[in-house]
This record gives C-alpha cells, structure tokens and sequence, in this order.
C-alpha cells in the first residue's frame, strides 16, 4: 500500500510524525505537508504566488502553502505514483460538527477524496498531543481494517480521544453534530495604535446528542463520519424551480 500523508499543523509537529512512525510498517509512506502551522484554512488553494517544495532532514516534503496545496501538487506532479490512500493528520484538537468546514485537516484528506483517492482525517480531541502515539495506533488500526464495504472513493473524518490505548472504548459511526456560533472577536491594538481582531474561539457543542461525533468522543469511543462533498440543498432546489419564470 502507498500512503500519502499531509496535515495543517505542519511538517513539524507531532501529530504527522507520530502517524508516520505507525504507518511506516505497514505502507510506503509519503509526506508532503505545510512548512508552518496553517489551521483553519479549510480548502484554500495558492494562486496568487509560485509555490516551493523542500525535502527536511527527515525525508518529508513541505510546502510553502496550504494542506489543500500540498496534496495537489503532490498528486498533480510531486508524486511518481498515484496513492492509494491519503491520510491526514493527526491535528492537535478536534474536528467535529461545523469544525470540519473550516478544517485544514480535512481539507487536505478532501483534495485526495476529489482525484478519486480514498482519504481519511485524523483529529485529536483534545489540544496538548497528550496521548498522541496511542492515537497513532488507532489511525493504524484504522487503516489496517480498510472499508472495502464502502464505495470508492470514501472521505472519512476521524476523531479520536486523548486516552491510552487501551482505555479507548472502540470504534463507532456517528454523524456530525453541531456548534453554537463561534465567541466574539478579541479586540486588541497593534504597536501604531489601530484596532486589530483576533478569531474567537470555537463555540460549545449545540447539538452532542446520541449518535453524534461530539457524544461518541466524549463517551470515550473514536468516532468515524464518511463525509460527502455535494452541497446542493436538494429540497430547496425544487422549490426555486417552481418560483422562477
């Protein structure tokens, strides 16, 4: 198996080398990820500059630029082969509900899943990389087991607890929940004096119920979502069909 790995945390932080280091015995394993952390840049490709891909003292690749950037140039030149799988992650903290509209994990996994790659997404979900090698275990685990009972390709969104191996429950599919809407702007000043803003932070679960990826986590299982990328809200395309002359 040849695995593509990226993420949004950047080539450096632990959550990728942790997963390389599980996925190493059982893959030929490629790394093209971000030079620097890039969170939050959800789907965003580079067209405005050239991009660069360096090799670290590591054998990774990083580029100057986004996941989503990472994966399209790997897949649409940087590779001598196709994949057959492309994995991302782990990050440091969760991608759950709403979270994975704005995720740079996901959307590194999203661009594979768009060459017709299957692709998973790996979160932690907690900040602070504790436990970080029993989640690279699961991701292992994860990608071992294959869903062949799926139809290719598949997009999966995967978070994991921060627990010990083997204090972690099992494996379960859950939907995405929900999140309130996000805390206000910090307000700040920079050196000059002009007002300046900082993104708040996510806002709390609006709906964790049964059956959610938000429950699953925090009942101490890993949750798995197949996402799908059609956006067309189906029932009210009709009804515009009949509103318009």
């Amino acid at each position: 198996m040849k695995i593509l790995v990226s993420n949004d945390d950047g080539y450096l932080a632990p959550g990728i080398i942790a997963l390389v280091e599980a996925l190493r015995p059982i893959a030929e394993v490629v790394v093209v990820a971000p030079d620097s952390n890039r969170s939050g840049s959800s789907n965003s490709l580079t067209l405005d500059r050239p991009l660069s891909v360096y090799r670290a003292d590591n054998g990774f690749y990083f580029v100057n630029g986004t996941p989503s950037d990472c994966v399209h140039v790997a897949l649409t030149g940087g590779l001598a082969f196709r994949p057959d799988l492309v994995v991302s992650g782990i990050n440091q903290g969760q991608n759950m509900g709403d979270d994975t509209l704005y995720s740079g994990t996901v959307a590194a996994a999203t661009e594979g899943f768009l060459f017709g790659i299957p692709a998973i997404a790996f979160s932690q979900a907690e900040k602070g990389w504790a436990h970080i090698d029993a989640a690279a275990c699961v991701a292992r685990d994860i990608v071992v087991r294959g869903f062949d009972m799926l139809q290719k390709p598949y997009l999966l969104n995967i978070n994991i607890p921060n627990l010990p191996y083997e204090q972690i429950k099992g494996i379960r599919a859950a939907r995405l929940g929900k999140r309130h809407e996000s805390e206000p702007v910090i307000k700040a000043l920079d050196p000059h004096g002009r007002e300046i803003f900082w993104i708040g932070p996510a806002g709390k679960a609006k709906d964790a119920g049964e059956g959610t990826d938000f429950r699953t986590v925090s009942d101490g299982f890993v949750s798995v979502t197949p996402l799908q990328i059609d956006l067309t809200h189906s029932q009210q395309l009709g009804v515009l069909q009949k509103a318009l002359p």
